[in-house]
């Protein structure tokens, strides 16, 4: 995501990406138009994907393809903040992004959850019920499998305090092959955390979050 675009106009609730993978998404959730959720990616969603492009809508990014993948199974027994059915993290560096995730929310009301995944290996649609996701909510998919590692579904709250561009400077910076090749998968979602942490605790205004830090 080198400078992104954004194809789609931002709509809240549950759409594309658990039908068909993007590169990197970036969304609203809303509870209007849940076929459009299925319709709206089709193959232009790949050709975004590949190019770099982010995507916006309720689609919790690479989490399912066409069928729409559903695992529960995935899904670990316990709640976590912070899910790793890859394997990019040390559990020392869950731990680490769980505290930061769980400071972020006490902070600031915001809740973000993290999915680390190689797809078609994912929990896919379970992840919605399984973190309550709702307008608070930052879903962030960590998943190399089309490029950039760094996809976003932001739900309609927070869409309200942090510039849409903001997501797409994000996984510009820390999601881009080269960099996640260079410094690893883990290094890749440990500063895309600390960025939303960072940005997320700045003062709302016409300037904030136009770093990333």
């Amino acid at each position: 995501m080198a400078y992104l675009q954004t194809p789609f106009s931002f709509q809240v609730t549950s759409r594309h990406a658990l039908t068909k993978p993007p590169i990197t998404s970036s969304s609203h959730l809303s509870p209007t138009k849940p076929s459009k959720w299925i319709r709206d990616f089709g193959s232009k969603s790949l050709s975004l994907a590949l190019s770099g492009a982010i995507t916006f809508g309720f689609s919790l990014a690479v989490l399912a393809a066409k069928e729409g993948v559903n695992k529960p199974e995935l899904l670990p027994k316990e709640f976590s903040p912070v899910i790793d059915v890859a394997g990019f993290l040390s559990d020392g560096q869950e731990k680490r992004l769980a505290q930061e995730i769980d400071d972020i929310e006490k902070d600031t009301g915001f809740k973000l959850r993290v999915l680390a995944q190689n797809y078609p290996d994912t929990p896919g649609l379970a992840i919605k019920d399984f973190w309550q996701v709702d307008d608070r909510t930052i879903v962030f998919v960590a998943d190399p499998t089309f490029g950039n590692i760094l996809n976003f579904n932001v739900g309609a709250s927070v869409d309200l305090d942090i510039p849409r561009s903001f997501w797409s400077r994000l996984a510009g910076k820390y999601g881009n092959m080269f960099y996640w090749k260079e410094k690893g998968e883990d290094a890749s979602i440990e500063a895309a955390v600390m960025a939303i942490s960072d940005c997320l605790k700045e003062p709302v205004g016409p300037n904030n979050c136009s770093e990333v830090k």
